[in-house]
C-alpha cells in the first residue's frame, strides 16, 4: 500500500472497487480504491493511506469513526 496515494485496504471488497470514506467527526470525506487485504485488527474495518487520512483529519488521531460507501465495484 502506498502512502503517497488515496488508497485503503478492506478484508473482503474486491480490488478495485471505489468507496466514498466520511469522517463522522468532521464530515469530510476522501475517495479510496481498495488494493490491499486487512485490517487484521478487531474492530477495524479499513485501513486507509497516509494520503486518505491526511484529506479527512485523521492522522494525527490515528483511527476515527467512519462511515463508508462503495461508489464503484470492480
Amino acid at each position: 500500500m502506498n502512502p503517497a496515494i488515496l488508497t485503503a485496504a478492506h478484508r473482503s471488497l474486491r480490488f478495485g472497487t471505489k468507496l466514498r470514506v466520511t469522517n463522522r467527526n468532521n464530515g469530510r470525506s476522501v475517495i479510496v480504491r481498495v488494493n490491499d487485504r486487512g485490517p487484521f485488527i478487531r474492530g477495524r474495518v479499513l485501513d486507509l493511506s497516509r494520503a486518505a487520512a491526511q484529506n479527512i483529519g485523521m492522522v494525527r488521531s490515528g483511527t476515527a469513526k467512519v462511515c463508508y460507501e462503495v461508489v464503484t465495484a470492480s
